[in-house]
C-alpha cells in the first residue's frame, strides 16, 4: 500500500493519533503528521519512519487554526510523498472544567481546535482527495451522548465533527471519497485516563464497561486499518465506537451527581486542570 496519509496530530494527546499512524506506516504507507510543537512533532515522525524500511514520515510544526499554514503543508505532502489518499483528523484541546468556570475563551479555543481545524484539514486537502478517491477519519468521542458534566466545550466540539462527517460523506460521496468517524471510549495510557479520570474512580470507571476493560490505542489502529481498507469501501457516513459498550452505562463509575456539580468549587481535583493554557 504506497499511499500519501496526512495525518492531524495533537501530539501532548497524540497517543491514539501515533498509533494510527504507525499501524498504517507498518502496511506500507507513507506519511505526514503535524503537531503544534515542531521539535516534538519531528522526533514523533523520525521515530515512525523506523518502523519499516525504506518508509518516509515528516513531520510539520502547523496550528491548525491557521487555514494558509495547512494548505501549505498540503502542498509541501504531495511535493515530497506524491499524491495524499488518507486523511486522519485528530487535533483535541480536552481539560476538565464545569460550566460556571469555563471561561467564553476556553470553550472558543477548544472548538477551534477540534471542529474548525478538523474543517480546515480536510478542506485544505479536497482537491487530493477528490482526485485520489480518498478516505477521511475524524477522530471523535462519545461525549456528546449524553450529558457528562465537566466536559461541555469538547463534547459541543466532537457533536459538530460527528455532524461535520455525515455532511462531508454525503457532499464528497458523488467524488468518489469516504468521510467515517472513530469515537473512542476509556483508551488506557491515554490523557482521557491518566489526566481526566481521577485515579479513586479509575476502577469503578473499568467496572462500568460492559466488556470489564478499558480499550487500547491498539483497539482504535485496527478500525482505523478496516475504515480505510476495501474491507469498507460502502461504509461512508458512520461512526464507529470503540468503547466496549461503555457509553451505554451512561455516568456509571464517574464523579457523584450532582454532589461534584454543587461542590466543584471544593474539589481540588479540578482546580488546577481547569486553568487551560488555551
Amino acid at each position: 500500500m504506497q499511499v500519501g496519509i496526512f495525518g492531524l496530530l495533537t501530539l501532548q494527546q497524540g497517543t491514539i493519533c501515533r498509533r494510527q499512524v504507525e499501524a498504517l506506516v507498518i502496511l506500507g504507507a507513507n506519511a505526514v503528521i503535524v503537531g503544534r510543537k515542531k521539535v516534538v512533532t519531528e522526533k514523533v515522525a523520525a521515530e515512525i519512519q523506523q518502523l519499516r524500511k525504506g518508509s518516509k514520515v515528516l513531520g510539520m510544526s502547523v496550528d491548525v487554526r491557521d487555514y494558509k499554514a495547512l494548505q501549505e503543508a498540503i502542498a509541501r505532502t504531495v511535493e515530497e510523498l506524491g499524491k495524499i489518499d488518507y486523511v486522519i483528523c485528530g487535533a483535541a484541546g480536552n481539560f476538565l472544567a464545569d460550566f460556571r468556570h469555563l471561561s467564553s475563551n476556553a470553550f472558543k479555543t477548544v472548538v477551534e481546535i477540534d471542529l474548525l481545524g478538523s474543517y480546515n484539514t480536510v478542506k485544505a486537502a479536497q482537491n487530493q482527495l477528490i482526485t485520489n478517491k480518498g478516505s477521511v477519519i475524524f477522530v471523535s468521542a462519545t461525549l456528546h451522548y449524553y450529558g457528562v458534566p465537566f466536559q461541555s466545550h469538547v463534547a459541543a466540539a466532537k457533536a459538530g465533527i460527528d455532524a461535520l462527517s455525515n455532511a462531508l460523506a454525503v457532499e464528497l460521496g458523488p467524488f468518489g471519497v469516504r468521510c467515517n468517524c472513530i469515537a473512542p471510549g476509556p483508551i488506557d495510557g491515554t490523557e482521557g485516563i491518566s489526566r481526566l479520570l481521577p485515579k479513586e474512580m479509575t476502577e469503578n470507571a473499568r467496572k462500568a464497561v460492559p466488556l470489564q476493560r478499558f480499550g487500547t490505542i491498539d483497539d482504535i489502529s485496527h478500525a482505523t486499518v478496516f475504515l480505510f481498507s476495501p474491507a469498507s469501501s460502502f461504509i461512508t457516513g458512520t461512526t464507529i465506537v470503540v468503547d466496549g459498550g461503555a457509553w451505554h452505562t451512561g455516568q456509571a463509575g464517574t464523579l457523584p451527581y450532582p454532589e461534584s456539580i454543587l461542590h466543584s468549587d471544593k474539589l481540588s481535583l479540578f482546580a488546577p486542570k481547569s486553568k487551560s493554557k488555551l
